[in-house]
């Protein structure tokens, strides 16, 4: 398999194998133009098996998205074809709209313009509870 590099753009890494799809679709690079490259189930000597998404174009990503979906994911700045920045992600304090809450009763459930903001309560199990009802999402 021959995967170009590239020039200007973005590459996560050490992504936990399996979830690169999921990645793409909440960062919504199904619904771009770019060229993307995911490639799954590569083999990695720190975590056996891994998943990498290579965004062929310098783009702003919420990076709340790959946080939540993996915490030790490595997101990788290129430019030039250098690597200009690398940020290790850890779990955000404060997700919005990322998650959605679930409660009917939930004034996000009927406040359609308000956006779905959620609070970490419990690091370990990856629970956040949602700002304005308290239901919890996660875990």
């Amino acid at each position: 398999m021959n995967i170009d590099s590239i020039q200007n753009g973005v590459v996560i890494d050490h992504i936990k194998a399996g979830q690169g799809m999921k990645l793409y679709h909440l960062l919504k690079l199904d619904e771009t133009e770019l060229s993307v490259a995911i490639i799954r189930n590569v083999t990695s000597g720190k975590m056996g098996k891994k998943d990498i998404i290579k965004i062929d174009a310098d783009i702003p990503l919420n990076l709340d998205i790959v946080a939540y979906v993996d915490p030790g994911a490595t997101v990788n700045i290129i430019r030039s074809g250098e690597l200009v920045e690398k940020r290790q992600m850890e779990l955000p304090e404060i997700l919005t709209d990322v998650l959605y809450c679930k409660n009917p009763r939930c004034i996000t459930s009927t406040e359609q313009e308000l956006h779905h903001v959620f609070k970490l309560e419990d690091r370990e199990k990856k629970v956040y509870r949602c700002l304005y009802c308290e239901t919890k999402a996660g875990g």
